[in-house]
C-alpha cells in the first residue's frame, strides 16, 4: 500500500508562505537576504539559509508546473550559447527557445563541441516535439550534432550571422540571465547554476508579461490568473504526493 506525505512534511512555516519566498526568489532580481528582510517586513522571521533550501527542494517541481501549464511550444527553435564565468573558469550555457520566446531549455557545459550540441540536442528532446525549423548562428557544432541524431535529421536547418536580427530572439532571451548575473555578483558552481537557470527560466516566464502589447486591466487581470494558478499548484493541489 502506498504512503501519502505532505508535500511540506517538516516544515514549520505554512505552505503560503514557502511558495512566495521560492516565487519571489525566481521571479525577481533579489538575494536571499532581500527576501529574508521582505519576509521580517510582514512578521516572519527566517534565515535566508532556510529560503535557500526551500528553492532548491521546492523550485524544480513549481517549474515543472508552470512549464506544463503554458501553451504548447512553437515549431521553431532557436538555440544560441553564451559564455559564463564560475570561479574563473568559462562555461558554455547553451539556450533553446521557441519563436514566442518561451525558455525550451538550459544546459550548462564546458565546451561547445559536437559531443556538447549533441547532449543538448537530445536534453531539449525529451521535453519539447520535434521541430518543424531550427535556426543557429553559423558554429560547426550544430549541424554535425544535428545529422547524427535521426529525429532531426531531415528538420529544415537555418544559419544566421552572429549580428543578424533573424537570430535575435536567442539573442534577448539571454538579457534576464545576464542581468540575475550581475545581481548575483556571477555564478559559481556549474551544478547549482544549472539547477537554479533550469528554474528561474521558466518561472519567472510565467509572470513577466508582454506589458507592451497590453492595457493595463488587462495586465492585471491576467496576472491575477497567474497568481491564481501558482497558488494552486505549491499549495493546493501541490499539498500531497505519493511516495
Amino acid at each position: 500500500m502506498k504512503k501519502t506525505k505532505l508535500l511540506y512534511h517538516g516544515h514549520r512555516f505554512p505552505a503560503v508562505v514557502i511558495s512566495c519566498a521560492v516565487r519571489w526568489y525566481f521571479r525577481f532580481s533579489l538575494s536571499l537576504r532581500d527576501i529574508e528582510e521582505l519576509l521580517l517586513e510582514r512578521g516572519v522571521v527566517v534565515t535566508y539559509e532556510t529560503i535557500r533550501c526551500w528553492c532548491d527542494k521546492f523550485g524544480a517541481g513549481f517549474a515543472q508546473c508552470a512549464k506544463a501549464a503554458r501553451r504548447k511550444p512553437g515549431s521553431t527553435w532557436h538555440l544560441d550559447e553564451m559564455f559564463v564565468t564560475l570561479r574563473g573558469e568559462p562555461y558554455l550555457l547553451w539556450r533553446a527557445v521557441d519563436e514566442h520566446g518561451a525558455e525550451l531549455d538550459v544546459l550548462v557545459q564546458k565546451r561547445r563541441d559536437k559531443a556538447a550540441a549533441k547532449r543538448f540536442f537530445r536534453r531539449v528532446l525529451r521535453s519539447n516535439p520535434v521541430p518543424r525549423k531550427i535556426v543557429t548562428d553559423q558554429l560547426r557544432s550544430y549541424p554535425a550534432a544535428k545529422a547524427d541524431i535521426p529525429e532531426l535529421a531531415h528538420v529544415k536547418h537555418v544559419f544566421v550571422k552572429a549580428a543578424a536580427r533573424v537570430n535575435n530572439r536567442a539573442e534577448n532571451s539571454h538579457q534576464p540571465t545576464r542581468r540575475r548575473e550581475r545581481q548575483m555578483c556571477g555564478f559559481r558552481d556549474a551544478r547549482r547554476t544549472q539547477a537554479f537557470l533550469s528554474c528561474f527560466g521558466v518561472i519567472r516566464q510565467h509572470f513577466a508579461l508582454p506589458r507592451h502589447q497590453m492595457n493595463a486591466a488587462c495586465h492585471r487581470a491576467v496576472l491575477k490568473e497567474r497568481f491564481a494558478t501558482w497558488h494552486g499548484w505549491t499549495v493546493t493541489a501541490a499539498a500531497e504526493k505519493v511516495i
